[in-house]
């Protein structure tokens, strides 16, 4: 097996664990799993950027936004109320930074970004271990 097979093998078989992860988890588990999703792709993005692979870079910045539209669409607004419409706003935020990075090549950008997401998914895994049995 020649090393390109072998990471479309792998690749393959993270889609279908990832598949089926979140066919089992509970609601709490998928929203971790798409914080970590899109902490995934920005650091591929990342290394696309830095290795000038203008496509991958393209391609991983537009799954990380899939993602932020995907938790932004989650949002309850009306029951969530205030909490609910700040994420949104700091999802909107994220969006407008990765389009930008995107645009100007700019790893800083993608650096903060992930950087917000990974405050976010900190809190969100702190729910689990004090709310969660």
């Amino acid at each position: 097996m020649n090393l390109r097979t072998a990471q479309q093998a792998l690749s393959q078989y993270r889609t279908i664990e990832v598949e089926a992860g979140a066919a089992t988890a509970s609601p709490h588990r998928v929203v971790q799993m798409l914080f970590g999703g899109v902490l995934d792709r920005i650091a591929r993005a990342k290394g696309a950027l830095l290795r000038g692979d203008r496509p991958a870079k393209g391609k991983d910045i537009g799954a990380a936004i899939d993602i932020v539209s995907a938790l932004q669409g989650g949002l309850d607004l009306p029951q969530g109320g205030a909490l609910a419409a700040n994420l949104a706003a700091l999802y909107d935020y994220m969006i407008r930074c990765l389009l930008e990075a995107n645009r100007a090549n700019d790893a800083g950008k993608l650096d903060e970004v992930a950087a917000l997401v990974g405050e976010i998914k900190a809190g969100w895994d702190g729910i689990a271990a004090e709310v969660l049995p």
